[in-house]
C-alpha cells in the first residue's frame, strides 16, 4: 500500500472519520464510499500522467526562462523528464512512479508516435496549440472505467507541413488544424481506443482495439510501454526521490516490476497466440543525440524508436531487463477490421496463472456498465440522449483531466547535485519569491496539453462539476490550495507555474461555499470542510485588502485577473502612461468576495456565536466597497451617461474613465446576496450590528436594497446585498441582453460587438492603444499565447453571470421583468432570462436540425461521419458569434459547467410538464419559503447548486 493511504496525513489533512460521499449504492458509489474511508485504494491508478512535460516551466533549466525552446517536442523523445511524464493516452500511479502509455508506428512517420505533438507559442499563430485528434470518452471517478479515443493517420503526419503553415499565417488568419491537412481524406487513419477497467484496487485491465477506418489494409505497429519515472539521476535523497526500481521479463508474455515504495507488480500480455517480442531499455538522457557528450550508458529513453524506425537492434537492451519495457505488435489490419490487443497489470500478491479469456472482456464490460449506472443515477431524468451524450463526455473530459503535478520551487531554483548548476540568474528570475511551494498531488488541470499546470481560478470553477460525481475530491482540492505548502506566507493563493504571484480572480471562497452545499444535504453538510477553508480564506482576503487596495478606499486593482487580453493595457505591468488603474472588476470581485465570506461566516455562527462579530465585518466591508464602487468622487466607477462600470485611469491626481464596454463592467452584477431577516434574527449579535449600522450609517446603508411582500397571513422580509441599484441594474442589462453588444447565440460576448466598428482608441503620446471587438483567435500578442477576451464567450464568466441573475431574482420575482433580447418587446423575470442563457451556452455542444454543433465551427466531417458525429470537445472559449470552439481544445475543466446549464434546463422543462399542483392544497410561495429551514443565512437562490 502506499504510504500516503495506510498512514493518515498530516500534509493533507485526512482522517478517518466518515464522508460526505454519495449515499447511492451503485457499485461505482461504493468504490468511492471504500476510497473515501481508506478501506481500498481505488484511486491509485488513473489517468494522472501529463501529455505534454515538454516545454513547461518545471523542466525549463535556461538562464531567461524560455521554456518552449530549453525542452522542444524534438527533444521529448530522448531526454528524461525531471519533474513528471508525459503519455499517448496513459495512466500512471498517483506518485507518477510507474507509467503506462502507448507508442504508435504506421511505417511511414519520421519518428514514433509516443506524445502528443503540437506548436509552440512561437509556432503557432495564436499561440501553443495541440495539433492531434484525440477524444475522453468516459469514465468514473475512481477510474474504474475509462475509454479515450486517438486518430492516427495512416499517411505520414504532417508535423513539418503543421509548422510550416501556421508560421505563414498571421494572427487575423484562424490556426491551420491537423484535420485541414488532407490527411483524412479517405477515411485513411486509425482508430485507436485505449480502455481501462479495474478488476481491483491493483489489478488494471487494459484493452486497446485498433479499427482501420481506410479503403485499403494498413499495417500498424503497437508498444504499450511501461516505464520507471526517473527519480534517481538527480543526486537528491528525501521524499519521491533517489527510488530506483526494475522491469524484468519473466517470460515471452511477462514482466515484473519491483519498486522500492509502490512494490511488485506483474504486466500480462496477450499476444494472440503470437509472442511480441520484449524490448528493454533505461529511462536515460541520450546525451549523446542531444548535446554530443556519452550517454550515462548503451541504452537511453528513445531506443524503441531508433529500434522501430531505424532498425538500429543494439539500442535496446538484450538483458530483459531496464526501466522502461514494451512489447512490440505489428499487425496488418484489413479496410474496415480492427484488432484488439490486451495487457493486464496486477499486484503480484493478486496475480492470477489465467489472466485473460472471456473472463477479462466480461469484467471490462461489466465496469462499463457499471459507469452507465453510475451517471444514470446522477444526470438528471428529463435529457434527451444527446442531452445526455454531451454531459457524460464532459464528465470524462473532466477526469481525464486530473494529473499528477510535481514541482518543489526551491530545489528548481538551486538545481540538482549530479546535474551541472543552473544559470545564476534563475535564482532571482521567476518564482524566485515561492522558496515555500512544495507541489506533489494529483490535481485537476485545465488542459493537459496546452495547460499542464494548475491555474487556481481554473480549479476552482471545475469544483462544481466535481462536486456532483466526486464530492471528496471537490473538497481536497479546495483545500490543497490553501495549504501551507501552497499558499504564500503572505496570504496570496499560487496562480499557475508561468508566475505563481500573478493575480487571478478570488473565486476560490465562491468555489467552496458551492461545494460545501452541494456535497451534503440540509443540516448534514461538512461544517468542519466550511471551517477549514473559511480561516485560510481569511488569510488570503486580508492579503488582497493590504496588497491591491492602492489608496486605501474600497477600489481596487489587481492586474491580469484571469481576463487576458480585455483592457486597453496590459494589466500585469506598470501603466505605459504611470499610475494606476482602478478596477471595475478588481473592485467588483473583491465585493463578490466579500458576500461570498459574509454567507459563510453567518452559516457558520448558526453553532459558532464568536463567527457573527467577522460576519458583521464583512456585512460593513461589502457596503463599503458597493458605495466606493457607485459613489466615490461623485459616481465611483459608474458612468451616469453610458449606464456601465468602467475602468478608471489614475495619473496625475486624474481621473479618466476607459469607456470599453468589456466583461470588467458586468462582474458587478456577480456581487450580490440576499439576506433573510427569520434567518438573520436567529443571530442576535449579527442583527443587533446590522440593525446598528442601518440606522447609523445612512450615508452607507442606501447601498442595501429592503424589500418585504405579504402573502397569505405570512410577511417575507430580505434584504439585497448588491452592488447596483435596481435603475442601474436595468441599464446594464440592456446591454447585456442586447444582440448588437453582448448577447450571442451562443452566450454573453467578453467584449461588446459595438466594438467591431467602433473600436476604443486611447492616445498616449505618440503611442495608441486600442479595444476591437475580436470574435474568435486574437489578432494582438499581448500576454503571447492564444487567449482572447476582446469577444469571444467565456463558460466561467457566463456561469457567474447565470447565477447572479437567479439571485437578483430571488429578491425581486416577477415585480422585476426585462427584455430579453433588449429591443424584442418579450419581457422576461431574470429567472427566465438565466434560463435562456443556460439554452444559448448548451447550444454551443448540442447539434442542430443538421447534426452540426456550433462548437465544430465548419467542419463538416463532425456533421455527416458517423465515426465522428458523436464526438464532443470542450474548448477554452468560444467564437463570439457562431460558438465555434477557440483556444485551448480540451479545456473541459470549466467549460464542463456545461453539465450544470443542460440538467439545469432539462429539470425546469420536466417540472413544467407536470400537472400543475393543486391550488387548494398548494401553500403561497413566499409563505412555503419561509416556514421551511433555509439551506443557509443568505438564500444562494440558485438551481445550478
Amino acid at each position: 500500500m502506499d504510504p500516503e493511504v495506510v498512514v493518515p496525513s498530516a500534509r493533507n489533512g485526512r482522517d478517518d472519520r466518515k464522508r460526505s460521499v454519495s449515499r447511492m449504492n451503485d457499485p461505482e458509489s461504493m468504490r468511492l464510499v471504500e476510497d473515501s474511508r481508506r478501506r481500498h485504494n481505488w484511486k491509485r491508478w488513473g489517468p494522472y500522467l501529463a501529455e505534454r512535460q515538454w516545454g513547461t516551466v518545471r523542466e525549463d533549466y535556461s538562464p531567461h526562462g524560455d521554456c518552449w525552446n530549453d525542452l522542444p517536442h524534438d527533444h521529448a523523445r530522448s531526454r528524461t523528464y525531471r519533474w513528471g511524464e508525459d503519455g499517448l493516452l496513459g495512466v500512471c500511479d498517483r506518485q507518477c512512479r510507474l507509467c503506462f502509455a502507448l507508442a504508435l508506428w504506421n511505417e511511414r512517420d519520421p519518428i514514433l508516435k509516443e506524445r502528443l505533438f503540437g506548436l509552440t507559442n512561437g509556432e503557432g499563430n495564436h499561440g501553443e496549440d495541440v495539433k492531434e485528434c484525440y477524444y475522453y470518452l468516459d469514465s468514473t471517478p475512481t477510474h474504474s472505467y475509462m475509454k479515450a479515443l486517438y486518430k492516427y493517420p495512416q499517411a505520414e503526419f504532417p508535423y513539418a507541413k503543421l509548422v510550416e503553415e501556421n508560421r505563414r499565417r498571421g494572427k487575423d488568419e484562424p490556426e491551420f488544424e491537423l484535420i485541414d491537412t488532407g490527411v483524412f481524406d479517405e477515411n485513411r487513419y486509425f482508430d485507436v481506443v485505449a480502455e481501462y477497467a479495474k478488476a481491483s484496487p491493483e489489478d488494471l485491465l487494459i484493452r486497446i482495439t485498433i479499427h482501420n477506418r481506410g479503403p485499403e489494409a494498413a499495417p500498424i505497429h503497437l508498444l504499450p510501454t511501461l516505464w520507471l519515472r526517473n527519480t534517481w539521476s538527480w543526486g537528491r535523497r528525501g521524499e519521491g526521490q533517489g527510488e530506483r526500481g526494475i522491469i524484468r521479463r519473466i517470460d515471452d508474455a511477462t514482466l515484473e516490476i519491483e519498486h522500492p515504495s509502490l512494490g511488485r507488480y506483474r504486466f500480462s500480455i496477450d499476444a494472440g497466440g503470437a509472442a511480441a517480442p520484449l524490448l528493454f531499455t533505461e529511462n536515460e538522457t541520450n546525451a549523446q543525440r542531444l548535446y554530443g557528450t556519452p550517454s550515462a550508458g548503451p541504452h537511453v529513453k528513445d531506443a524503441f524508436h531508433r529500434f522501430v524506425i531505424n532498425g538500429e537492434r543494439e539500442a535496446v537492451s538484450p538483458s530483459g531487463e531496464g526501466t522502461k519495457a514494451a512489447p512490440h505488435f505489428r499487425a496488418v489490419i484489413d479496410a474496415g477490421g480492427s484488432a484488439t490487443f490486451r495487457l493486464r497489470l496486477t499486484a503480484v500478491t493478486e496475480a492470477t496463472d489465467a489472466p485473460f479469456g472471456r473472463a477479462f472482456d466480461d469484467l471490462v464490460e461489466q465496469r462499463r456498465r457499471e459507469a452507465d449506472a453510475f451517471y444514470a443515477a446522477r444526470l438528471e431524468g428529463a435529457l434527451s440522449d444527446e442531452q445526455r451524450a454531451v454531459a457524460r463526455q464532459a464528465y470524462a473530459g473532466l477526469l481525464w483531466s486530473k494529473q499528477f503535478y510535481h514541482y518543489v520551487v526551491e530545489q528548481w531554483l538551486e538545481g540538482d547535485p549530479a546535474q551541472p548548476p543552473p544559470p545564476s540568474q534563475r535564482l532571482t528570475g521567476r518564482n524566485s519569491d515561492w522558496t515555500h511551494l512544495y507541489n506533489r498531488d494529483v490535481i485537476s488541470m485545465p488542459d493537459k496539453w496546452e495547460y499542464p499546470w494548475y491555474a487556481a481560478w481554473d480549479l476552482a470553477f471545475h469544483m462544481i462539476p466535481f462536486a456532483k460525481i466526486d464530492p471528496e475530491f471537490a473538497k481536497e482540492q479546495l483545500v490543497l490550495m490553501l495549504r501551507e505548502w501552497y499558499m504564500h506566507p503572505n496570504g496570496q493563493i499560487p496562480a499557475y507555474e508561468f508566475a505563481f504571484g500573478d493575480v487571478n480572480p478570488p473565486v476560490h471562497a465562491w468555489a467552496c461555499w458551492r461545494v460545501y452545499k452541494m456535497t451534503g444535504p440540509r443540516g448534514n453538510r461538512d461544517r468542519v470542510f466550511l471551517a477549514r477553508v473559511f480561516q485560510k480564506l481569511l488569510i488570503n482576503f486580508t492579503w488582497w485588502v493590504n496588497r491591491k487596495d492602492v489608496e486605501g478606499k474600497h477600489i481596487f486593482s489587481g492586474g491580469f485577473l484571469g481576463l487576458d487580453n480585455i483592457g486597453v493595457f496590459d494589466r500585469s505591468r506598470p501603466l505605459p502612461t504611470g499610475g494606476h488603474l482602478e478596477q471595475a472588476d478588481g473592485t467588483a470581485w473583491m465585493a463578490f468576495y466579500c458576500a461570498t465570506m459574509l454567507a459563510m461566516a453567518l452559516e457558520l455562527a448558526s453553532e459558532d456565536p464568536a463567527y457573527e462579530d467577522v460576519a458583521s465585518k464583512f456585512f460593513e466591508h461589502f457596503v463599503a466597497i458597493a458605495d466606493a464602487m457607485n459613489t466615490l468622487g461623485g459616481t465611483g466607477l459608474w458612468d451616469e451617461q453610458d449606464g456601465f462600470y468602467y475602468d478608471q485611469l489614475h495619473v496625475d491626481h486624474a481621473l479618466m474613465p476607459l469607456k470599453v464596454r468589456s466583461m470588467v463592467g458586468l462582474i458587478p452584477l456577480f456581487a450580490v446576496e440576499v439576506l433573510e431577516d427569520d434567518v438573520v434574527s436567529r443571530l442576535p449579535g449579527f442583527a443587533r450590528r446590522m440593525r446598528w449600522f442601518l440606522e447609523n450609517r445612512r450615508d452607507l446603508a442606501r447601498h442595501i436594497s429592503y424589500y418585504e411582500t405579504l402573502e397569505g397571513d405570512e410577511a417575507h422580509r430580505h434584504h439585497l446585498l448588491a452592488i447596483p441599484s435596481r435603475p442601474r441594474l436595468e441599464r446594464v442589462l440592456r446591454y447585456l441582453l442586447d444582440e448588437t453588444e453582448f448577447l450571442s447565440p451562443h452566450g454573453i460576448r467578453s467584449v461588446s460587438r459595438c466594438h467591431a466598428e467602433r473600436p476604443y482608441v486611447y492616445r498616449a503620446g505618440h503611442d495608441e492603444f486600442r479595444v476591437d471587438y475580436v470574435a474568435a483567435e486574437s489578432t494582438t500578442g499581448l500576454f503571447g499565447g492564444n487567449s482572447n477576451w476582446r469577444g469571444p464567450i467565456w463558460f466561467p464568466v457566463n456561469y457567474l453571470i447565470v447565477e447572479a441573475l437567479e439571485r437578483y431574482h430571488h429578491f425581486y420575482g416577477d415585480a422585476l421583468k426585462v427584455e430579453c433580447p433588449t429591443g424584442s418587446g418579450n419581457m422576461m423575470a431574470l429567472d427566465e432570462v438565466a434560463e435562456e442563457l443556460k439554452r444559448r451556452l448548451a447550444s454551443i455542444f448540442l447539434p442542430d436540425e443538421n447534426g452540426r454543433r456550433a462548437c465544430h465551427g465548419d467542419v463538416q466531417r463532425f456533421a455527416d461521419d458517423p465515426h465522428w458525429r458523436d464526438l464532443v470537445l470542450f474548448y477554452e472559449y468560444f467564437h463570439g458569434d457562431t460558438g465555434r470552439g477557440v483556444g485551448a481544445s480540451h479545456q473541459t475543466g470549466w467549460t464542463a459547467l456545461v453539465t450544470r446549464c443542460i440538467e439545469d434546463n432539462a429539470r425546469r422543462a420536466a417540472r413544467r410538464e407536470r400537472p400543475a399542483q393543486s391550488a387548494a392544497t398548494a401553500a403561497p410561495p413566499r409563505a412555503r419559503q419561509s416556514a421551511q429551514t433555509p439551506a443557509s443565512p443568505i438564500h444562494a437562490a440558485s438551481r445550478m447548486r
